[in-house]
């Protein structure tokens, strides 16, 4: 199992995990298709994509949206990529689509049989057990517009994953209850700040914290 788990911000943040998530493939050019959460304004997003992304080395870039219509030879190209990139947005609306389509099944055969899969926010959400992370806290969390009630993701870790953490007594506070409640850790990470899965080993990029039954820890 090779993922890549971002927790957000400027891609120059990033580099680090674009470059592991490059060499998980193996391959110095590896194809990618970026799947949006929303099509709307996309191709812009996409565009940005692209030109990172040229500058690290890929030439080959499919765009993939899920919330709209599309073609059946280009859904079959985006699977053949060697990287498959699922973008931040609303969660909610996110997940709505990609279970709609049957997607989750089809992302999980991809990893499976050995393709990356990468998630920045959104993204790297819908990896773990369920969707839960992106309802809370009050202040800064996605709108649950869809009315989705079946937050079941794809369950490919076996941890949640908290993005664009900052380390302040009101997200702990949440954080913390939440840990509570699960007999799974709960690993938030600052933007620039990501979770790299190979196989059955994770290795955490920049700042990370470990909240986990009531308890909060810095990974070091």
């Amino acid at each position: 199992m090779n993922l890549v788990l971002y927790s957000g911000g400027f891609e120059k943040e990033n580099i680090s995990l674009d470059l592991q998530a490059i060499k998980l493939t193996g391959k110095e050019s590896p194809s990618i298709t970026y799947i949006p959460s929303c099509s709307y304004d996309s191709e812009v997003e996409f565009t940005e994509f692209i030109k990172h992304y040229r500058e690290l080395g890929i030439s080959r870039f499919i765009h993939f949206p899920v919330d709209v219509m599309y073609d059946e030879t280009i859904k079959k190209e985006a699977f053949t990529s060697d990287i498959i990139h699922l973008s931040g947005g609303n969660t909610y609306y996110f997940l709505k689509h990609l279970r709609r389509k049957g997607m989750l099944r089809e992302l999980k055969d991809f990893v499976q049989r050995g393709g990356v899969l990468t998630g920045l926010s959104a993204g790297a959400i819908l990896m773990t057990p369920n969707i839960e992370t992106a309802g809370f806290p009050y202040f800064d969390k996605d709108d649950n517009e869809e009315n989705i009630s079946n937050l079941k993701a794809m369950n490919l870790v076996n941890f949640e994953f908290f993005p664009h953490y900052k380390n302040s007594l009101r997200y702990d506070q949440e954080l913390l209850a939440h840990s509570k409640k699960l007999n799974r850790p709960i690993y938030a990470c600052p933007d620039g700040s990501g979770i790299v899965v190979k196989k059955e080993s994770l290795k955490f990029q920049g700042k990370c914290f470990c909240f986990y039954h009531g308890k909060k820890m810095r990974i070091r």
